[in-house]
């Protein structure tokens, strides 16, 4: 990703944010993470990210996806005898967000991956959340989520964030955030 793009995605998520009448401060714009996952496809897998806390007890973050934009699946494992591994819960700020997780498949979901991509979706069992909606993952849950039509706005609030550890299932996913401000 270019300088050019980075800028262009993070001035895009800035532009949702205010529809959403999410206010965040200067600061909080400048370290704004974009991310492709290191799959150079942002507008299919990417994410726009804003950590307002991050400590040794809980993180708290806004996540901004655009249009059908995917968060590719992964889970969160244990870090130690006494670390169960991250524990989060989503809930839906503005949009329409579809998460996925492991339980019987949905019929007929909604979500959908890039072709070349689809081996590494691999639970389905599909939950629709609407602006004020929310749902907590238990740490080690397998899950990816998608923005809908309009795109999302999705608040994160979880034990400690350590994006080193997480699992993806496809291994083409590098978690590094693009930083070319």
């Amino acid at each position: 990703m270019t300088k050019k793009e980075h800028r262009e995605y993070r001035n895009r998520a800035l532009r949702f944010l205010r529809k959403a009448r999410i206010t965040i401060t200067p600061a909080e714009s400048r370290a704004m993470e974009v991310t492709d996952f290191g799959l150079g496809d942002p507008e299919h897998i990417g994410l726009e990210l804003v950590i307002y806390e991050n400590n040794d007890r809980y993180c708290a973050k806004e996540l901004v996806m655009f249009p059908g934009q995917i968060c590719p699946e992964h889970r969160h494992p244990p870090l130690t005898a006494t670390n169960p591994g991250k524990r989060e819960t989503f809930r839906c700020r503005w949009g329409r967000v579809l998460l996925y997780v492991d339980g019987p498949p949905t019929r007929r979901p909604k979500g959908r991956v890039p072709a070349e991509r689809k081996d590494y979706f691999t639970v389905w069992h599909e939950i629709v959340l609407k602006p004020g909606d929310q749902y907590t993952l238990p740490s080690d849950t397998l899950h990816w989520f998608q923005a809908g039509p309009a795109g999302a706005i999705v608040s994160e609030f979880s034990s400690p964030s350590d994006d080193a550890s997480d699992v993806f299932t496809d291994p083409g996913v590098m978690r590094v955030a693009v930083d070319k401000r």
